[in-house]
């Protein structure tokens, strides 16, 4: 049986249980506040001028706006939105970010469906176990090569996703993740700049593209993941088959069991185990920056390919910087949203403290470790006091999930970018009872009650 064959089968006649939904319901809240954040950047701007220039029909909400416009549209807009802060949740399975893709695709689809809540939860559970079983079979090769699995196998999550949506049986829903097996891309090589979160957009897109030209009756190589040719070759998967990677897909859901790592800061993931530890010791030692004589942070060896910007120069940049973000971490003793605008970028106190900051590979970290969730943060000060503390994971991860009222505070933090607080309460109200409403729609009709608020 092929790749694609379980998959489809999937895809059409899982049967999520309620534990994997209640799951999904928070990374779908948490989502949708990122993007509302997002919605007023520079990329999601300018994305939504070409989806303006260049749309089609008015079907679909674009988060935090009044605009309304093509499916396709609607999920390269939000999905690019929901990754601009690069503070969208995290799987490690994956080494992706899953919830952006697909919450950004499943939105428009389950608009075009007239679907509620709980058929949007189901259909991103599905995408997200795909996603999972890819990322157990492709990573650590295909994350190390340069591609950036978000991207790659959120296209498939995200087809996935608007598959089960639009109710397509096995078959087509097959021909639909074949489909969006071609139009996988999305290069490391761009983390830092604005094509990172568009990655993130086109992988929803093309999410809902595929499946529509599947709706279509478009072909499609029903080997277009596991041929000699296929996918897994053509991206350098650690295996070239899926092996037994399907086997427990409808029996074993990764939403439960793994988890989904809920982001604190709007960084990398990588920088929030560093993030954590030193404002940790921060707090417990009571030290301030111009007491601190050298931060040395050991990593392991896939933490320099992706936090490749030591002395970044825009808040893109800064994201993918462990020296910046280590650096506002023991000066201000908190990373925010604010951290990457222009006035934290330009902060005196940070970029004193840069000099000061190493990062180098350590051979102990990552032993069987996901890599990005481990470190060794060594703090020396001026007075001869030193410090010294091996950190797994963060905040935020499954082992230390957020609290409903934490969630809730990201939220409205992030909402209140883009809309009023009486908008955002009743978004937040909204999407905690997301699978008792009949209809999607009234989400994006919520969200454009109100003009957006300048930040």
């Amino acid at each position: 049986m092929s790749a694609l064959t379980t998959f489809g089968e999937f895809v059409s006649s899982a049967v999520v249980p309620p534990v994997a939904r209640d799951a999904a319901r928070d990374a779908v809240l948490d989502t949708v506040g990122v993007a509302l954040a997002g919605s007023v950047e520079p990329v999601a701007r300018r994305v939504r001028d070409v989806a303006r220039a260049e749309g089609g029909a008015p079907r679909c909400g674009i988060l935090g706006v009044a605009d309304r416009t093509g499916a396709g549209w609607a999920a390269l807009a939000n999905g690019t939105a929901a990754h601009a802060h690069d503070f969208d949740d995290m799987c490690f399975v994956s080494m992706a970010h899953p919830s952006a893709p697909l919450v950004a695709a499943g939105l428009p689809a389950a608009e075009l469906a007239g679907a509620g809540g709980a058929a949007l939860l189901d259909a991103y559970c599905v995408g997200f176990e795909i996603e999972a079983v890819l990322g157990r079979v492709m990573n650590p090769t295909h994350y190390e090569q340069g591609w950036h699995a978000t991207a790659t196998l959120g296209t498939i999550g995200a087809a996935a996703t608007v598959a089960r949506l639009l109710g397509q049986d096995a078959r087509t829903a097959a021909r639909s993740m074949a489909i969006a097996a071609s139009e996988a891309s999305g290069l490391k090589e761009s983390f830092g700049t604005m094509v990172k979160p568009l990655q993130v957009g086109l992988a929803a897109r093309n999410g809902v593209l595929a499946v529509l030209l599947a709706e279509a009756g478009l072909t499609a190589s029903d080997r277009a993941i596991d041929g000699p040719q296929g996918l897994l070759v053509a991206m350098q998967a650690r295996r070239h088959e899926l092996g037994d990677g399907g086997a427990g897909l409808g029996r074993v859901w990764e939403i439960v069991d793994g988890g989904i790592t809920v982001k604190l800061y709007p960084s990398c993931a990588g920088t929030h185990p560093t993030i954590d530890t030193l404002l940790d010791l921060r707090a417990e030692h009571r030290f301030v920056a111009d007491q601190v004589e050298q931060v040395e942070i050991g990593v392991d060896a896939v933490t320099p390919t992706v936090l490749i910007h030591d002395r970044p120069t825009s808040g893109l940049e800064g994201k993918f910087s462990l020296h910046f973000c280590a650096a506002a971490a023991v000066a201000h003793g908190c990373v925010d949203i604010e951290t990457f605008e222009t006035a934290g970028l330009a902060d005196p106190v940070i970029h004193a403290l840069l000099p000061r900051i190493t990062m180098r590979v350590d051979p102990s970290v990552g032993v069987e470790q996901p890599p990005l969730t481990e470190a060794v943060v060594r703090v020396r000060l001026v007075d001869g006091r030193s410090f010294e503390r091996r950190v797994r994971g963060a905040r935020g991860y499954p082992s230390r999930p957020p609290t409903a009222a934490e969630l809730a505070r990201k939220f409205r933090g992030c909402a209140e970018r883009a809309v009023s607080p009486a908008v955002s309460g009743q978004a937040l109200d909204w999407l905690r009872t997301i699978e008792r409403q009949p209809r999607v729609a009234a989400l994006a009709d919520l969200l454009a009650q109100t003009e957006a608020v300048s930040v």
